[in-house]
Protein backbone atom coordinates (compact mmCIF):
# COMPACT_ATOMS: atom_id res chain seq x y z
CA UNK A 1 0.00 0.00 0.00
CA UNK A 2 1.66 3.22 -1.31
CA UNK A 3 0.29 6.01 0.56
CA UNK A 4 3.47 7.12 2.62
CA UNK A 5 4.02 9.46 -0.66
CA UNK A 6 1.16 11.89 -0.21
CA UNK A 7 2.33 14.99 0.92
CA UNK A 8 -0.50 16.39 2.16
CA UNK A 9 -4.33 15.83 3.06
CA UNK A 10 -5.57 18.78 2.31
CA UNK A 11 -8.17 18.44 0.16
CA UNK A 12 -11.14 15.60 1.17
CA UNK A 13 -13.68 14.64 -1.38
CA UNK A 14 -15.88 12.79 1.42
CA UNK A 15 -19.03 10.39 1.35
CA UNK A 16 -19.74 11.43 4.74
CA UNK A 17 -21.72 14.01 6.99
CA UNK A 18 -19.30 16.45 9.55
CA UNK A 19 -16.53 13.70 9.15
CA UNK A 20 -13.97 15.83 8.49
CA UNK A 21 -14.90 18.12 11.47
CA UNK A 22 -11.98 16.48 13.86
CA UNK A 23 -9.14 14.64 12.69
CA UNK A 24 -9.78 11.21 13.66
CA UNK A 25 -13.06 11.68 14.34
CA UNK A 26 -16.06 9.20 13.75
CA UNK A 27 -18.83 10.75 12.29
CA UNK A 28 -22.25 9.52 13.34
CA UNK A 29 -24.37 7.97 10.43
CA UNK A 30 -27.88 7.18 9.76
CA UNK A 31 -29.04 4.26 9.92
CA UNK A 32 -32.63 4.83 7.65
CA UNK A 33 -33.17 1.31 5.96
CA UNK A 34 -36.46 2.09 5.38
CA UNK A 35 -35.74 4.71 2.35
CA UNK A 36 -34.98 3.61 -1.55
CA UNK A 37 -31.49 2.97 -1.97
CA UNK A 38 -29.90 5.74 -3.47
CA UNK A 39 -26.75 3.95 -5.45
CA UNK A 40 -28.62 1.14 -6.92
CA UNK A 41 -26.58 -2.19 -8.10
CA UNK A 42 -28.22 -3.17 -11.96
CA UNK A 43 -27.41 -7.16 -13.67
CA UNK A 44 -24.74 -8.08 -15.97
CA UNK A 45 -26.75 -9.56 -18.49
CA UNK A 46 -27.09 -13.08 -18.20
CA UNK A 47 -24.93 -13.11 -14.44
CA UNK A 48 -25.87 -13.36 -11.29
CA UNK A 49 -23.76 -10.23 -10.59
CA UNK A 50 -25.14 -7.01 -9.85
CA UNK A 51 -22.83 -3.44 -9.52
CA UNK A 52 -23.01 0.33 -9.75
CA UNK A 53 -20.07 2.62 -10.67
CA UNK A 54 -20.90 5.70 -9.49
CA UNK A 55 -18.57 9.35 -9.00
CA UNK A 56 -17.52 9.74 -5.43
CA UNK A 57 -19.01 13.47 -4.25
CA UNK A 58 -19.22 14.88 -0.73
CA UNK A 59 -22.81 14.35 0.51
CA UNK A 60 -24.16 11.88 2.86
CA UNK A 61 -23.55 8.01 3.39
CA UNK A 62 -25.39 6.61 0.78
CA UNK A 63 -27.99 3.99 0.73
CA UNK A 64 -27.72 1.51 -1.30
CA UNK A 65 -29.00 -2.05 -2.98
CA UNK A 66 -27.18 -4.93 -1.50
CA UNK A 67 -23.55 -5.61 -2.44
CA UNK A 68 -20.97 -7.66 -1.12
CA UNK A 69 -17.99 -6.21 -2.56
CA UNK A 70 -16.38 -2.62 -2.65
CA UNK A 71 -13.57 -0.77 -4.63
CA UNK A 72 -12.10 2.33 -6.09
CA UNK A 73 -11.41 3.41 -9.57
CA UNK A 74 -9.67 6.72 -10.10
CA UNK A 75 -6.48 8.36 -12.47
CA UNK A 76 -3.48 10.11 -11.30
CA UNK A 77 -1.87 10.09 -8.03
CA UNK A 78 -3.16 7.85 -5.26
CA UNK A 79 -5.19 9.40 -2.69
CA UNK A 80 -5.72 8.00 0.94
CA UNK A 81 -8.87 6.22 1.28
CA UNK A 82 -11.17 4.54 4.00
CA UNK A 83 -14.58 3.05 3.75
CA UNK A 84 -16.87 1.50 5.82
CA UNK A 85 -20.00 -0.82 5.09
CA UNK A 86 -23.43 -0.62 6.55
CA UNK A 87 -24.03 -4.15 7.05
CA UNK A 88 -27.32 -6.30 8.98
CA UNK A 89 -25.29 -5.50 12.57
CA UNK A 90 -25.16 -1.81 11.46
CA UNK A 91 -22.02 0.40 10.02
CA UNK A 92 -19.16 -1.22 10.45
CA UNK A 93 -15.03 -0.05 11.42
CA UNK A 94 -12.98 2.24 8.72
CA UNK A 95 -11.26 0.10 6.73
CA UNK A 96 -8.04 1.26 4.45
CA UNK A 97 -8.17 -0.76 1.14
CA UNK A 98 -4.93 -1.01 -0.41
CA UNK A 99 -3.87 0.52 -3.36
CA UNK A 100 -3.60 -2.51 -6.14
CA UNK A 101 -0.26 -2.86 -7.77
CA UNK A 102 -0.72 -6.18 -9.33
CA UNK A 103 -0.94 -5.22 -13.16
CA UNK A 104 -0.76 -6.51 -16.88
CA UNK A 105 1.82 -5.72 -18.83
CA UNK A 106 2.12 -5.67 -22.85
CA UNK A 107 -1.12 -5.71 -24.62
CA UNK A 108 -3.14 -6.08 -22.06
CA UNK A 109 -3.47 -2.80 -19.70
CA UNK A 110 -5.09 -1.49 -16.81
CA UNK A 111 -7.08 1.70 -17.87
CA UNK A 112 -7.62 2.99 -14.53
CA UNK A 113 -5.82 3.03 -11.34
CA UNK A 114 -7.48 1.17 -8.32
CA UNK A 115 -7.92 -0.52 -5.08
CA UNK A 116 -7.87 -4.21 -4.02
CA UNK A 117 -11.46 -4.96 -4.11
CA UNK A 118 -12.45 -5.54 -0.23
CA UNK A 119 -15.39 -7.86 0.86
CA UNK A 120 -17.65 -7.02 3.16
CA UNK A 121 -20.36 -9.26 3.45
CA UNK A 122 -24.31 -8.67 2.75
CA UNK A 123 -24.28 -4.53 3.21
CA UNK A 124 -26.88 -1.78 2.06
CA UNK A 125 -25.10 1.61 2.90
CA UNK A 126 -21.57 3.07 2.30
CA UNK A 127 -19.17 6.07 3.46
CA UNK A 128 -16.14 6.95 1.68
CA UNK A 129 -13.73 9.33 2.49
CA UNK A 130 -11.17 10.21 0.16
CA UNK A 131 -8.07 12.81 1.18
CA UNK A 132 -5.21 13.69 -0.99
CA UNK A 133 -4.46 15.92 -4.23
CA UNK A 134 -3.65 14.92 -7.68
CA UNK A 135 -6.25 12.40 -8.67
CA UNK A 136 -9.22 13.05 -11.07
CA UNK A 137 -12.22 10.86 -11.31
CA UNK A 138 -12.87 9.18 -8.16
CA UNK A 139 -15.39 6.44 -8.71
CA UNK A 140 -16.89 3.84 -6.49
CA UNK A 141 -17.73 -0.17 -7.39
CA UNK A 142 -19.80 -1.62 -5.38
CA UNK A 143 -20.38 -5.41 -6.54
CA UNK A 144 -23.35 -8.00 -5.24
CA UNK A 145 -21.65 -11.44 -6.66
CA UNK A 146 -25.07 -13.21 -6.40
CA UNK A 147 -25.68 -16.61 -5.16
CA UNK A 148 -25.23 -19.71 -7.04
CA UNK A 149 -26.30 -23.59 -6.34
CA UNK A 150 -22.77 -24.32 -6.63
CA UNK A 151 -21.97 -21.71 -3.94
CA UNK A 152 -23.69 -23.75 -1.56
CA UNK A 153 -22.24 -26.98 -2.52
CA UNK A 154 -18.88 -26.07 -2.82
CA UNK A 155 -19.08 -25.33 1.25
CA UNK A 156 -19.30 -28.93 1.56
CA UNK A 157 -16.09 -28.91 -0.65
CA UNK A 158 -13.21 -31.31 1.31
CA UNK A 159 -10.17 -29.69 1.25
CA UNK A 160 -7.72 -31.82 -1.22
CA UNK A 161 -11.11 -33.09 -3.30
CA UNK A 162 -10.28 -31.82 -7.31
CA UNK A 163 -12.70 -30.85 -9.69
CA UNK A 164 -13.30 -33.41 -12.65
CA UNK A 165 -12.69 -30.68 -15.04
CA UNK A 166 -9.38 -30.62 -13.62
CA UNK A 167 -8.19 -33.75 -12.61
CA UNK A 168 -4.78 -34.43 -11.58
CA UNK A 169 -1.76 -35.53 -13.35
CA UNK A 170 1.20 -38.10 -12.69
CA UNK A 171 4.08 -36.89 -13.88
CA UNK A 172 6.62 -35.37 -11.32
CA UNK A 173 5.14 -33.48 -8.49
CA UNK A 174 1.36 -34.28 -8.27
CA UNK A 175 -0.80 -31.33 -9.79
CA UNK A 176 -2.87 -30.37 -5.93
CA UNK A 177 -6.48 -30.95 -6.39
CA UNK A 178 -8.03 -27.92 -8.40
CA UNK A 179 -11.54 -26.56 -7.92
CA UNK A 180 -12.51 -25.19 -11.66
CA UNK A 181 -13.72 -21.90 -12.82
CA UNK A 182 -16.91 -23.37 -13.77
CA UNK A 183 -17.30 -24.14 -9.79
CA UNK A 184 -17.15 -20.56 -8.86
CA UNK A 185 -19.29 -19.40 -11.57
CA UNK A 186 -16.91 -17.17 -14.20
CA UNK A 187 -18.67 -15.55 -16.65
CA UNK A 188 -16.69 -16.69 -20.12
CA UNK A 189 -18.36 -13.66 -22.34
CA UNK A 190 -16.56 -11.26 -19.81
CA UNK A 191 -12.99 -11.81 -21.17
CA UNK A 192 -12.26 -8.98 -23.73
CA UNK A 193 -9.53 -11.06 -25.56
CA UNK A 194 -7.34 -15.03 -25.80
CA UNK A 195 -4.79 -16.10 -23.69
CA UNK A 196 -1.32 -14.83 -23.60
CA UNK A 197 1.55 -17.69 -23.44
CA UNK A 198 4.80 -17.30 -21.86
CA UNK A 199 8.16 -19.48 -23.37
CA UNK A 200 9.44 -20.60 -19.85
CA UNK A 201 8.67 -20.59 -16.08
CA UNK A 202 10.89 -19.36 -13.92
CA UNK A 203 9.56 -17.53 -10.85
CA UNK A 204 6.91 -18.30 -8.91
CA UNK A 205 4.87 -15.22 -7.62
CA UNK A 206 2.91 -15.06 -3.96
CA UNK A 207 0.04 -12.54 -3.18
CA UNK A 208 -2.56 -12.03 -0.89
CA UNK A 209 -5.88 -10.76 -2.53
CA UNK A 210 -6.26 -8.10 0.48
CA UNK A 211 -10.09 -8.64 0.35
CA UNK A 212 -10.42 -9.11 3.89
CA UNK A 213 -10.39 -12.50 5.92
CA UNK A 214 -13.65 -12.82 7.33
CA UNK A 215 -15.31 -15.05 4.84
CA UNK A 216 -16.86 -18.17 4.98
CA UNK A 217 -16.40 -21.56 2.66
CA UNK A 218 -19.56 -20.66 0.96
CA UNK A 219 -18.30 -17.03 -0.14
CA UNK A 220 -15.33 -18.44 -1.71
CA UNK A 221 -16.86 -18.73 -5.42
CA UNK A 222 -18.95 -14.98 -4.95
CA UNK A 223 -15.28 -13.57 -3.85
CA UNK A 224 -13.74 -14.89 -6.85
CA UNK A 225 -16.87 -13.90 -9.10
CA UNK A 226 -16.38 -10.26 -8.00
CA UNK A 227 -13.23 -9.96 -8.07
CA UNK A 228 -13.46 -11.61 -12.17
CA UNK A 229 -16.07 -8.42 -12.35
CA UNK A 230 -13.54 -6.23 -11.22
CA UNK A 231 -10.83 -7.39 -13.30
CA UNK A 232 -12.58 -7.31 -16.63
CA UNK A 233 -15.25 -4.67 -16.41
CA UNK A 234 -13.43 -1.94 -14.05
CA UNK A 235 -10.05 -2.60 -14.82
CA UNK A 236 -9.96 -3.41 -18.16
CA UNK A 237 -8.25 -6.74 -17.71
CA UNK A 238 -8.60 -9.57 -20.08
CA UNK A 239 -9.34 -12.06 -17.13
CA UNK A 240 -9.23 -12.78 -13.77
CA UNK A 241 -5.35 -11.48 -12.91
CA UNK A 242 -4.37 -14.47 -10.49
CA UNK A 243 -3.35 -18.27 -12.46
CA UNK A 244 -4.68 -19.80 -9.02
CA UNK A 245 -6.33 -18.63 -5.80
CA UNK A 246 -6.17 -20.04 -2.57
CA UNK A 247 -8.34 -19.57 0.37
CA UNK A 248 -7.69 -20.10 3.62
CA UNK A 249 -9.59 -23.20 4.18
CA UNK A 250 -6.61 -25.13 1.76
CA UNK A 251 -8.56 -25.18 -1.44
CA UNK A 252 -6.53 -24.61 -4.70
CA UNK A 253 -9.17 -22.49 -7.79
CA UNK A 254 -8.30 -21.78 -11.19
CA UNK A 255 -7.84 -18.38 -11.68
CA UNK A 256 -7.25 -17.06 -14.95
CA UNK A 257 -8.09 -19.55 -18.37
CA UNK A 258 -6.19 -20.91 -20.56
CA UNK A 259 -5.21 -24.21 -19.37
CA UNK A 260 -4.31 -25.16 -15.89
CA UNK A 261 -0.97 -27.15 -17.32
CA UNK A 262 0.11 -24.10 -19.89
CA UNK A 263 2.14 -21.12 -19.30
CA UNK A 264 -0.79 -18.62 -18.94
CA UNK A 265 0.52 -15.47 -18.80
CA UNK A 266 -1.30 -13.15 -15.88
CA UNK A 267 -1.96 -10.08 -14.77
CA UNK A 268 -0.34 -10.07 -11.13
CA UNK A 269 3.00 -9.07 -11.12
CA UNK A 270 3.54 -5.67 -13.45
CA UNK A 271 6.78 -5.76 -15.46
CA UNK A 272 7.18 -9.66 -14.85
CA UNK A 273 4.63 -11.65 -15.60
CA UNK A 274 6.24 -12.61 -19.01
CA UNK A 275 8.31 -15.73 -16.70
CA UNK A 276 5.62 -16.13 -13.93
CA UNK A 277 2.77 -17.62 -12.53
CA UNK A 278 1.29 -15.69 -9.66
CA UNK A 279 -1.15 -17.40 -7.02
CA UNK A 280 -2.86 -15.38 -4.81
CA UNK A 281 -3.93 -16.36 -1.03
CA UNK A 282 -7.47 -14.65 0.01
CA UNK A 283 -7.04 -12.42 2.38
CA UNK A 284 -5.05 -9.65 3.97
CA UNK A 285 -1.69 -10.66 6.07
CA UNK A 286 -0.35 -7.38 7.31
CA UNK A 287 -2.19 -8.53 10.55
CA UNK A 288 -3.49 -11.92 10.08
CA UNK A 289 -1.32 -15.00 9.53
CA UNK A 290 -2.05 -17.28 6.80
CA UNK A 291 -3.68 -20.41 7.46
CA UNK A 292 -1.64 -23.63 7.75
CA UNK A 293 -3.45 -24.88 5.06
CA UNK A 294 -3.08 -22.51 2.41
CA UNK A 295 0.55 -22.55 2.68
CA UNK A 296 0.42 -26.06 2.13
CA UNK A 297 -1.54 -25.99 -0.93
CA UNK A 298 0.81 -22.66 -1.97
CA UNK A 299 3.41 -24.67 -1.73
CA UNK A 300 1.56 -28.15 -3.63
CA UNK A 301 0.91 -25.61 -6.02
CA UNK A 302 4.86 -24.03 -6.26
CA UNK A 303 5.92 -27.58 -6.43
CA UNK A 304 3.71 -28.61 -9.23
CA UNK A 305 4.40 -25.64 -11.64
CA UNK A 306 8.32 -25.58 -10.86
CA UNK A 307 9.15 -28.98 -11.34
CA UNK A 308 7.64 -29.11 -14.34
CA UNK A 309 10.07 -26.83 -16.03
CA UNK A 310 13.37 -27.97 -14.03
CA UNK A 311 13.48 -25.24 -11.38
CA UNK A 312 14.99 -25.30 -7.93
CA UNK A 313 12.54 -23.73 -5.63
CA UNK A 314 14.77 -22.57 -3.65
CA UNK A 315 16.98 -21.34 -5.64
CA UNK A 316 17.23 -17.93 -7.45
CA UNK A 317 17.09 -16.51 -11.15
CA UNK A 318 18.08 -13.24 -13.05
CA UNK A 319 14.68 -12.15 -14.72
CA UNK A 320 14.64 -9.33 -17.13
CA UNK A 321 11.84 -6.52 -15.86
CA UNK A 322 9.51 -5.58 -18.25
CA UNK A 323 9.01 -2.36 -16.77
CA UNK A 324 7.37 -1.82 -12.68
CA UNK A 325 7.09 0.67 -10.67
CA UNK A 326 9.99 -0.72 -9.24
CA UNK A 327 12.47 -2.15 -11.35
CA UNK A 328 12.95 0.20 -15.23
CA UNK A 329 12.40 -1.97 -19.11
CA UNK A 330 14.85 -3.63 -19.28
CA UNK A 331 16.71 -4.12 -15.64
CA UNK A 332 18.28 -7.56 -15.32
CA UNK A 333 17.11 -8.33 -11.50
CA UNK A 334 18.21 -11.56 -8.94
CA UNK A 335 15.06 -12.92 -7.35
CA UNK A 336 14.32 -16.02 -5.27
CA UNK A 337 12.42 -18.35 -7.55
CA UNK A 338 9.45 -18.15 -5.49
CA UNK A 339 8.92 -14.48 -4.27
CA UNK A 340 6.37 -12.41 -2.68
CA UNK A 341 4.89 -9.21 -4.66
CA UNK A 342 6.91 -6.72 -2.82
CA UNK A 343 10.72 -7.79 -4.52
CA UNK A 344 9.49 -6.92 -7.66
CA UNK A 345 7.03 -4.03 -7.38
CA UNK A 346 6.35 -1.51 -4.40
CA UNK A 347 3.71 -3.21 -2.60
CA UNK A 348 2.91 -4.86 1.02
CA UNK A 349 1.75 -7.76 -1.08
CA UNK A 350 1.54 -10.53 0.10
CA UNK A 351 1.34 -8.95 3.43
CA UNK A 352 4.22 -9.40 6.16
CA UNK A 353 2.81 -12.01 7.88
CA UNK A 354 2.71 -13.91 5.00
CA UNK A 355 5.90 -12.88 3.39
CA UNK A 356 7.82 -14.05 6.17
CA UNK A 357 6.74 -17.62 5.70
CA UNK A 358 8.46 -17.98 1.88
CA UNK A 359 11.57 -19.29 3.22
CA UNK A 360 9.87 -22.26 4.38
CA UNK A 361 6.68 -22.33 1.46
CA UNK A 362 10.17 -22.69 -0.91
CA UNK A 363 11.87 -25.37 1.36
CA UNK A 364 9.17 -27.66 1.86
CA UNK A 365 8.20 -27.27 -2.44
CA UNK A 366 11.70 -28.71 -2.81
CA UNK A 367 11.59 -31.30 -0.43
CA UNK A 368 8.38 -32.17 -2.42
CA UNK A 369 9.96 -32.08 -5.51
CA UNK A 370 12.76 -34.40 -4.47
CA UNK A 371 10.33 -36.90 -3.45
CA UNK A 372 8.86 -37.05 -6.86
Amino acid sequence: MRLSDIATLATACTLTTGLLAAPGASAAAPDDRSASPVVRLLPDRGSPVRAAEVPVTTGSPQRTSTYSMVGLTWHGAAPELRVRARGTDGWGAWLHPEVLDDGPDGAETSRVRATQPLWVGPSDGIQVDARGTGYRDLELVLIDPGVLASDRASAATPTGTASRAVAPESERAPRPALLSRKKWGADPSWRNGSPVYNRGLRQVHVHHTATGNSYSRADVPAILRGMYRYHTKNLGWFDLGYNFVVDKFGRAWVGRSGGVSRLVRGAHTLGFNHSSVGIAVIGNFESARPTQKALTTVVRLAAWKLDRHRRDAQGRVVVTSEGSDRYAAGRSVRLFVISGHRATNETACPGELLHERLPAVRRRAQQRIDRY
